[in-house]
């Protein structure tokens, strides 16, 4: 029973440390060990090695340790928010606030670990070798990245990278503006690339690229390429001559109506050929289109030095050369005059192509001649104009006649025809009254023909219809004759046919009666036969009468028999 009894107190001695052991360890745990991450946050580890035993594995030189590896050093990887527990007695643990890059911002990273970038390529190092490829926390490579970082927010080792922040950059030298950073490209613009060095992924070399950029926004590493904004479309550029104006501003002119050039003209001013100064403006409208615009960065910078280094020069030098090859007078004569401004437009636009600029227009507006030259000329060829105006005067004035004579010509011809088409009309009507007169008697006698040749048929119908009936009527008595004498032979004698004849005249209701007189008293008797007679008579009368009345009736009103 003791040893029961000490058995139980040791076991439950045993369970007491070991619980409060338990509870230590996790109330150390969580109070010592525990760490928390906010969002927002990293939690940035340093691996001390082990304190009593043994040594830690290092590193490979120019990189971090290893967390998979229990390498001793800065930890390559980071832990992000939330719970974690890392005993400080072998792990320094530091939060480390996540980068931001806002918008309107790009992030340029640094790689700080990793082989050198000359080690990594086998060779010597030069300028177009010093952008690391690769992402942020996957680099094998120190540099700088060719890669560079929009708006957002990036977990960053920064033992491992160093990160920049940087908006939209300017480099301002001589006549261009290099842009990069967030760099914006507006409508009616392009983009000329100009690389820092080779690109061996996609195969681009160092400088100017052939391809513009059209408008949007770009995200540009410095230090691997700057962008050129150019303007393109068309733009007007003019050279031209001051002249004198009054103080109200209007224009003055001399006697034959040309303005009057200023003390310092200006414009485009060359001797002619015959040593005259002679001033001349002149308007180009002039552009570059995208395709051109790398070329124009190449020779000149920028739109406004295309204008000052180009254009205006190629105007004048174009403009002196040939104006000097033609004297005073074929400035001002038109078919020369004409001539030179042709050849002036087509040097210029050629000219012009050569330096990636294209000319949509070029016209020399004015030539202004000396006064002293041109006053003689403008007289000597009014008074050729007044000859030429003469000479037309007169040649109109015989034209004028020849058209009245031709006039008066056509007016006899109306005439002559307005009288031959009466005696034409006049002959065709007698020609008309003629054949109809003649068609008139022929008609007639036609007409006559045809009435005797209808009496003729007439009179012999009529002489056919009598005889006709002449021979019916024959053929009837000889028929009914026939038909007597065939009676007669059918009773035997004549007088049988007339008995039988007499026979079927009589009445169907006939009536004999039989008188008996004696003698002397015939007339007594005949008396009492007379009424009988006349009865009889009404009686018949008043049968007829009723049927006549009974024919009348209705049918509805008649007696159904």
């Amino acid at each position: 029973m003791r040893t029961t009894n000490t058995t139980i107190r040791r076991i439950s001695w045993l369970a007491t440390v070991a619980f409060l052991g338990w509870f230590a360890f996790e109330a150390f745990h969580w109070t010592v060990n525990h760490v928390y991450v906010p969002p927002g946050k990293s939690l940035l580890l340093r691996y001390k090695g082990p304190l009593l035993f043994g040594g830690g594995t290092a590193p490979q030189p120019g990189r971090l340790a290893s967390l998979e590896k229990m390498e001793v050093g800065v930890m390559e990887e980071m832990v992000g928010p939330g719970r974690h527990f890392f005993c400080p007695l072998w792990w320094e643990r530091t939060l480390v606030e996540d980068v931001v890059v806002e918008p309107g911002e790009i992030a340029i990273v640094t790689s700080l670990v990793g082989d050198d970038l000359v080690a990594a390529n086998d060779q010597q190092s030069t300028d177009n070798q010093f952008l690391v490829e690769g992402e942020l926390g996957n680099t094998t490579v120190k540099g700088m990245l060719r890669r560079v970082y929009g708006p957002g927010r990036y977990r960053v080792n920064p033992y491992a990278y160093k990160v920049d922040k940087i908006k939209t950059q300017k480099d301002a030298s001589g006549t261009q503006t290099k842009h990069s950073g967030w760099v914006a490209i507006g409508t009616g613009h392009v983009g000329v690339v100009t690389n820092q060095t080779d690109n061996p992924k996609t195969g681009a070399k160092k400088g100017i690229q052939p391809q513009p950029l059209p408008p949007g926004l770009y995200a540009v590493n410095p230090r691997e390429q700057q962008i050129d904004v150019i303007e393109i479309g068309y733009r007007e550029k003019t050279i031209q001559t001051a002249l004198k104006h009054d103080a109200s501003g209007q224009l003055l002119l001399d006697e034959s109506g040309e303005p009057q050039m200023a003390d310092n003209a200006g414009g485009i001013a060359f001797p002619s050929k015959d040593g005259f100064t002679i001033h001349m403006d002149f308007t180009a409208i002039w552009g570059i289109m995208p395709e051109q615009a790398p070329r124009v960065v190449e020779f000149s910078g920028n739109v406004d030095a295309v204008e000052q280094r180009v254009v205006v020069p190629l105007i004048e030098s174009i403009c002196r050369n040939e104006g000097s090859k033609l004297g005073a007078v074929e400035l001002l004569v038109g078919e020369t005059r004409e001539h030179f401004q042709d050849e002036t437009t087509l040097q210029f636009e050629t000219r012009l192509k050569e330096t990636g600029v294209a000319l949509q227009y070029g016209l020399v507006r004015h030539i202004y001649i000396p006064r002293d030259v041109r006053i003689p000329i403008q007289q000597r060829y009014l008074a050729d104009e007044l000859t030429l105006t003469r000479d037309q005067e007169q040649l109109t004035a015989k034209i004028e006649a020849d058209l009245r004579e031709q006039e008066r010509t056509v007016e006899l011809e109306t005439e002559r025809i307005v009288v031959e088409t009466e005696k034409l009309v006049a002959e065709k009507q007698a020609e008309g009254k003629k054949t109809a007169a003649e068609t008139r008697a022929e008609t007639t006698k036609l007409v006559a023909a045809i009435d005797r040749k209808t009496a003729e048929l007439e009179r012999e119908a009529t002489v056919m219809l009598g005889e006709a009936d002449a021979d019916a009527q024959t053929l009837m008595e000889e028929a009914k004759a026939g038909r007597f004498k065939l009676a007669v032979a059918a009773f035997g004698t004549g007088e049988a046919f007339n008995q039988w004849v007499f026979a079927t005249g009589l009445p169907d209701d006939l009536q004999l009666q039989m008188l008996y007189a004696g003698e002397g008293t015939f007339w007594t008797d005949l008396k009492g036969f007379s009424e009988t007679m006349l009865g009889r008579q009404a009686s018949q009368q008043s049968k007829k009468e009723n049927a006549q009345s009974e024919t009348n009736r209705p049918a509805s009103s008649r007696p159904v028999r």
